[in-house]
């Protein structure tokens, strides 16, 4: 670290506190943090690695900032994406004009996993595919932000979001109250309110909301009943649910109560085994059928895994010229598709600088990152690239941002990712300040995801901006606690 190295103004306060707080008083937070996730229970479950399935997500103390200036960008930007993404449902659901003109390969639609032909028709309530979105955004040391990934069936994360504030606000009171930050505790409120938006013409008085989850088993499940208690709604399985006269009822106590809007966290496939799967013990019989006849409301619809599947993905910029008549604000990281032919060759021939992820995996894995891989490894990608290439997209390993974060040798810059949450009602869409930001622990590491060894982070934006700063960072208490953070806090920062 340079004597006359600058602290970025939105870290100014920051930068101060960790000055004065020192490793030791750090750690005892970051154990704090991690005896108060216990007790709440905020965990998430991974059944392929041995051990006990329920893991801690390591949170990390140091907060994320954004400045409003920033965020606004953001904003404009996310709703465009989700505008632009629920005309292409509908679209490709409806008169298939895009596929007609040629914009998106027809095959790459009709013929997707996540396609599906009983929403062929049919327009939902409020013409809304995509009520929740999560879209992953990624920052470049140039400072700016790129698309890495859109989520429109079932994103995960936002009780994440919830419980890092909180948990931020109960550890460092005095650091939050030094920051003028965008509050985010009103998320639940807004989903609901987005959902009874969206109820079917059928309903009668207020909607009845209820949240579908898979059971206790799902990796999700604690945001499944973290949601539906903090929106106040009733949290089912399939079980608690049946269909009469294409009507879906609850069952409760005092007997049945009828449902007009379904939050589901269950995967397509799985909603109901007389349209879908019919093995599929987690679904409701008749459910489709109820919907499709305007008697009760699904969130997300059926079949807008379309839209977030990354051999979709590359079209995303031009659906917005398509429907909006605008030019993207946020923009695409450049993806090779290896189905192409000439994109094919260039992947296998440059697999060392790229990253190589499955068109329909997630959670980071079937994931090649090809800077960190073997020889072994990317001779592995390239025959498995050969012999299905329409299973592979490649994209250029970007030169990401990094954050500040707290690591077992002290403080260390680390990449990140942010993913907003996106929700899109009757005729509006809302969002609430930030979103999600998750780190990648490991160092060196790219991926981020929770299930690869990655943690998360408050995200703050700021309400206003704070003065510009001049203190140098040559200080002995900032170099000994922050020694490699100059680009961090400095003009990479994310």
């Amino acid at each position: 670290m340079s004597e006359g190295s600058r602290i970025r103004s939105p870290y100014a306060e920051i930068a101060r506190y960790l000055d004065a707080a020192g490793s030791a008083a750090l750690e005892a937070k970051r154990r704090e943090a991690e005896v108060l996730f216990r007790r709440i229970g905020v965990t998430f479950a991974v059944y392929d690695q041995g051990g006990d399935p329920e893991r801690l997500i390591p949170f990390d103390v140091i907060p994320r900032i954004i400045a409003r200036q920033e965020w606004e960008h953001l904003r404009r930007g996310l709703e465009q994406r989700v505008r632009a993404l629920n005309f292409f449902l509908a679209d490709i659901y409806g008169p298939r004009r895009i596929l007609r003109e040629g914009l998106v390969p027809a095959e790459l639609v009709l013929k997707n996993e996540g396609y599906r032909s009983v929403m062929e028709g049919f327009t939902p309530p409020g013409g809304v595919y995509t009520v929740v979105s999560g879209i992953d955004l990624v920052r470049t040391g140039a400072e700016e932000f790129f698309v890495l990934e859109d989520n429109c069936r079932v994103p995960s994360g936002v009780s994440y979001m919830l419980e890092n504030r909180e948990a931020m606000m109960r550890l460092l009171p005095n650091l939050c109250a030094s920051h003028r930050i965008a509050p985010v505790s009103h998320y639940p409120e807004e989903l609901l309110e987005t959902l009874k938006s969206l109820a079917p013409p059928a309903c009668q008085g207020e909607p009845t909301v209820a949240v579908l989850t898979p059971g206790p088993f799902n990796s999700a499940y604690y945001e499944h009943s973290f949601l539906a208690d903090e929106m106040g709604v009733e949290l089912v399985e399939g079980a608690d649910l049946f269909v009469r006269d294409d009507t879906v009822f609850m069952r409760t106590t005092a007997g049945p109560r009828r449902v007009d809007v379904i939050y589901r966290r269950v995967d397509d496939e799985f909603l109901d085994p007389q349209a879908f799967r019919p093995d599929s013990m987690l679904g409701v019989p008749g459910l489709i059928s109820a919907y499709l006849k305007g008697r009760v409301t699904l969130a997300n619809a059926p079949g807008a895994g379309v839209a977030d599947d990354k051999a979709v993905y590359p079209f995303v910029p031009d659906m917005i010229r398509f429907y909006l008549s605008e030019e993207p604000i946020l923009r695409n990281v450049p993806t090779y598709m290896c189905e192409r032919d000439e994109d094919r060759a260039y992947v296998l021939d440059h697999l060392h600088e790229l990253v190589v992820k499955l068109a329909r995996g997630s959670g980071g894995y079937g994931m090649l990152v090809g800077p960190h891989s073997t020889a072994e490894q990317r001779e592995t990608f390239a025959a498995r690239i050969r012999e299905k290439p329409a299973d592979y997209i490649a994209q250029p390993t970007l030169a990401l941002s990094t954050v500040p974060t707290l690591c077992e040798a002290g403080m260390a810059p680390r990449h990140v990712d942010l993913r907003p949450f996106i929700l899109f009602g009757r005729e509006q869409v809302r969002m609430v300040p930030g979103g999600l930001t998750r780190v990648a622990l490991r160092e060196g590491s790219l991926v981020v995801n929770s299930s690869q060894g990655g943690g998360t982070k408050d995200t703050w934006v700021l309400e206003e901006d704070p003065p510009p700063m001049t203190q140098s960072m040559g200080s002995k208490g900032m170099s000994q606690s922050m020694g490699g953070m100059t680009q961090s806090l400095g003009g990479s920062q994310g």
